[in-house]
């Protein structure tokens, strides 16, 4: 705590709310709702929460309408832009996030918030209070005194008298004349053209006062002063119009000021509604624990308001803040799941209630089930327990390796997996799980083999709306039952005092695990109907993400090997060329310095080198993002130099030195994890290791893959589909041209260059084609003039007349995308050729960044989204092949549009074209799934003894 009882803070709640709003990128509700700017208020009054006592405080908002100094001066805030549509929507749950705070709130008819907050400052200087205001506006300097003091919580930086000086030039007394003579851009205040921070701050050094000023302006020399004596007519007013007022009435006295007590239910309903996952779940631990403590009452709070004073009856938003929602009628639109009831956990230690367990698991139409391990690598860890679920509201515990000194005594557990075993083998039982994959390796290494696995709810959020939230157990039960869990953390600890799940005691376990599987169950009941509802999206579930469930899990299970004293080498050369290029660095430098060390680079980039600065950090500090470097490297090379280091770095502590400590000991192998309900387009995403980053296109990654290697008297077999993504854009779109040059076969960028520039095929340059290359990929991608000219190095005038010229030999192309465009307004979401859906809630935002953004995923998602869904349906009919007329082959890895494979040589160059063929023929072969794309579909194959040599095609199939 920085502050004391005997403080009063006064928050500049406007503008932290614009800072909300700006600081973070679009996020919306399960809804639909925007909600960037709500999460970024909660937290940023949150940490003011954990930083500061909160015990005399009041939240100040301007109110609705015109101010006195629009009276004065009409063009007062005149150019302010209109506020965006989806903060205006946001505002109402902003006051009903207050309120719940239990903190005062104040809207001030015909004046300012400043106002207000200068009106409360000297009542509290006068009450004996020291005054610490939270905002980052300039104009509140003049308020600083050495009884008051700002508070910019983004730089968590206080400003005294002696801050304001330092800041400004001048002393605190002095920052209205300061800002009478610059004149303000964004409130419309004229000031003396031509003065800024540094001349005011001079001239008030010189003369002390704008009085002074003014009246030493005949006799100021040159176009200085030659604009002071213009503008000494309206220097009056500005003053007027940029000091404070101290005296505005009827607000409450500093002694009404006080934080009430947290409304967490109302909280909860709030943040569940909004999506804020651990928000939601913070105020649901506050009312369990104050209901505990009240002893368990139906009734926890009385849903009463913090004091709202000074706000005008049924007030809207001001000219800054106008919505068509009235203040109070937020609260209803805050709706929360009803909390479920808690689960009634039963632990299995002796024999009657395992028989009594096993009837019910065998009498149940479904049958839930989760594990529990003394780890998370499922090729590694030891089983500790099962839980298990059959109906809604009880679980079962079956403890089988819990080993703490005086844990009690737990059925064998060979003999209880071998009781289980006929239970989760049945393949005439259903099984549900969440994240039922990691459950499902670890049972067949003891020995179990889960068969039908017909429902993950994991799977089934994730098909319900990708990009909504996260789709872990503990966020989806607040969102969709209210219900709070039990979190690992509660009974094993956190940090080095959290403990394995070997240890903790029995019961303890038994609560948590039992909950884990009641409450699967549960979200189960309530996800698949809202899935059946959408027979789309209940097909891509059904037909897609769980029948590729075990799929990964084999290729899980199966691993990848690599060479570890290659990796070695590998790491070796390329810790040589790092001191190398850090050599190298130091010359262009002119000095030695740390190439890791940010602040240092920034230094000597912007400072001693003078390089411009491109770009900065939320922070505010000069940015050496890579991005920001590759833009520097055309002025000087120490930039380049920079990446070039950067990406050794990221390969040796990545790769070459982190792939060798995760082969496992009892395979020998590599063992990554898949997962699907990552990327909002349903691309697979994998990791430890991460096999989707590392780099293709130069000679280090192919190094890297180069140690990706087969066992002795085995080969790798690599397919990849050619274009995809380009040939589904010819697909969606139906231009004639485009489909006809894969039709043919055609170089396809070659053929889109021929036509762009309306020559023939053998008269393309290389700078043509790699401009049309650079636009056929940029389009899926939506890649505007700005960025096609930064890629190619050629002037923005130029790269639209490419883009012109390339939308009018394709006209097809360009009706797709603004067709994608106009449905995804109207309907709010787009859809791969699968159906799978991508919901867009800001498609129609007047936010343009925002909405530029959104339509961009629009045209991009559809053409993603479908090539993830065919690699999947891909590796599905693979798998099935494979199970039936290639057992010796096995798939040990997907990356992006590529599957590899292994087996012995002889087979593998025997099986390889039959593979490839597998790939092309996804959407010929069964009922139900989408006819053939109007373009051949090709793969690529290739055969080697490491994953590099594999990746280079001898040949292809097509289909």
């Amino acid at each position: 705590m920085t502050t004391t009882a005997d403080t009063l803070l006064l928050i500049d709640a406007s503008g932290w709310l614009f800072r909300a709003y700006h600081g973070l990128p679009p996020l919306t509700s399960p809804q639909g709702e925007p909600t960037g700017a709500v999460y970024g208020f909660a937290n940023m009054l949150k940490r003011l929460q954990r930083e500061h006592l909160m015990e005399r405080i009041a939240v100040v908002f301007d109110a609705s309408g015109r101010s006195f100094r629009n009276d004065l001066y009409p063009e007062y805030k005149a150019t302010r832009s209109e506020t965006p549509e989806d903060l205006k929507q946001q505002f109402p749950h902003v006051l009903e996030l207050v309120r719940a705070r239990g903190l005062p709130l104040i809207m001030a008819p015909n004046v300012e918030a400043d106002d207000v907050i200068g009106t409360l400052a000297k009542a509290g200087e006068a009450a004996g209070l020291k005054v610490l205001i939270v905002t980052s506006d300039k104009d509140m300097a003049q308020l600083v005194n050495a009884n008051v003091q700002l508070l910019d919580t983004m730089k968590n930086r206080r400003m005294d008298e002696a801050g304001v000086v330092e800041k400004f030039g001048v002393r605190a007394d002095q920052i209205i004349d300061y800002l009478a003579l610059m004149g303000d851009a964004s409130d419309n205040i004229p000031g003396v053209p031509g003065v800024g921070e540094k001349t005011a701050a001079k001239l008030l050094a010189e003369h002390g006062t704008l009085d002074a000023v003014m009246a030493a302006a005949p006799a100021v020399k040159g176009k200085l002063g030659e604009n002071l004596r213009g503008a000494l007519e309206i220097l009056p007013l500005c003053k007027t119009l940029t000091t404070i007022k101290v005296d505005v009435p009827d607000l409450p006295a500093p002694e009404e000021l006080r934080k009430g007590a947290d409304d967490n239910e109302r909280l909860q309903a709030l943040f569940t509604r909004m999506g804020f996952g651990r928000l939601a779940e913070e105020a649901a631990v506050a009312l369990k624990e104050r209901h505990s403590r009240e002893g368990g009452n139906q009734v926890l709070f009385a849903s009463t308001d913090a004091p709202l004073v000074a706000e005008t009856a049924n007030s809207q938003l001001d000219s800054r803040l106008r919505g068509n929602d009235s203040v109070e009628g937020a609260e209803s639109a805050v709706v929360a799941p009803t909390p479920s009831t808690p689960t009634q956990a039963t632990v299995v230690l002796d024999e009657a209630t395992f028989a009594e367990m096993l009837a019910a698991l065998q009498a149940a139409p479904l049958i839930c089930f989760d594990t529990e391990t003394d780890g998370l690598d499922s090729n590694q860890c030891r089983l500790v327990g099962l839980a298990f679920a059959s109906e809604a509201g009880r679980g079962w515990y079956l403890p089988i390796a819990h080993d703490y000194l005086g844990a009690p005594a737990q059925l064998p557990a060979a003999e209880v997996l071998a009781r289980v075993r006929p239970v989760l083998e049945d393949a005439s039982k259903p099984k549900v799980a969440q994240h039922g994959k990691f459950d499902c390796n670890v049972l067949v290494r003891h020995g179990i083999a889960v068969a039908n696995l017909a429902y993950d709810t994991m799977l089934e959020s994730y098909v319900l709306d990708a990009a909504s939230n996260r789709h872990d157990m503990d966020t989806l039960a607040l969102k969709y039952l209210g219900h709070t869990t039990i979190k690992f953390a509660d009974v094993a600890g956190k940090g080095k005092g959290q403990i394995g799940f070997n240890q903790v005691e029995v019961h303890k376990a038994a609560e948590y695990s039992a909950e884990d599987a009641d409450i699967t169950l549960r979200l189960h009941e309530v996800l698949m109907p809202k899935l059946v509802a959408i027979p789309a999206l209940e097909k891509v579930f059904s037909t897609l993400e769980m029948p590729l469930v075990p799929v990964l899990a084999q290729m899980e299970q199966t691993g990848v090997k690599v060479d570890a004293p290659l990796l070695g080498r590998i790491s070796s050369e390329l810790a040589g060329r790092m001191e190398e290029l850090q050599k190298q660095c130091f010359e262009a430098a002119g000095q030695e310095f740390n190439l890791g060390s940010p602040k240092q680079l920034g230094e000597l980039l912007y400072g001693k080198l003078g390089l411009p600065v491109l770009g900065k950090t939320p922070k505010g500090e000069p940015s050496t993002a890579e991005d920001v470097l590759e833009d520097l490297a055309a002025q000087h090379p120490l930039p380049q130099l920079i990446l070039e280091w950067r990406g050794m770095q990221k390969l040796r502590s990545t790769y070459t030195e982190t792939l060798p400590r995760q082969i496992n000991p009892r395979t020998g192998r590599i063992h990554t994890s898949y997962h699907q309900a990552v990327a909002a387009t349903g691309r697979l995403s994998s990791q430890d290791p991460n096999l989707q980053n590392i780099p293709v296109r130069t000679s280090e990654g192919r190094r890297i893959r180069q140690a990706f290697v087969a066992e002795p008297g085995n080969l790798l077999c690599s397919i990849d589909y050619s274009q995809i993504e380009l040939r589904l854009m010819a697909h969606f779109s139906g231009d004639a041209k485009l489909i006809d040059a894969f039709r043919q076969g055609l170089d396809i960028h070659q053929a889109t260059a021929a036509e762009a520039n309306h020559c023939a095929l053998g008269e393309v340059s290389s700078e043509q084609r790699r401009a049309a290359k650079a636009i056929n990929f940029g389009l899926i991608y939506g890649i505007s003039a700005f960025g096609l000219a930064k890629q190619l190095g050629i002037g923005r005038a130029e790269a639209q007349a490419t883009i012109d010229r390339f939308f009018d030999r394709y006209p097809g192309v360009r009706a797709f995308m603004e067709g994608t465009k106009q449905s995804a307004r109207i309907r709010g979401y787009v859809e791969t050729l699968f159906g799978r859906r991508l919901y867009l809630p800001n498609i129609a935002s007047k936010n343009q960044a925002q909405r530029q953004y959104a339509e961009r995923t629009a045209i991009n998602a559809p053409l993603q989204g479908t090539a993830a869904d065919l690699i999947k349906l891909a590796m599905i009919d693979l798998a099935g092949f494979i199970a039936k007329q290639a057992k010796g082959v096995q798939m040990i890895m997907q990356v992006h549009d590529e599957l590899v494979f292994e087996a012995p040589a002889a087979q593998m160059q025997e099986l390889a074209p039959a593979l490839a063929a597998q790939m092309v023929s996804v959407l010929h072969e069964k009922a139900g799934r989408p006819g053939p794309l109007s373009v051949p579909l090709v793969a690529d194959f290739g055969l080697g003894l490491d994953w590099d040599l594999a990746h280079n095609a001898s040949g292809h199939a097509s289909a």
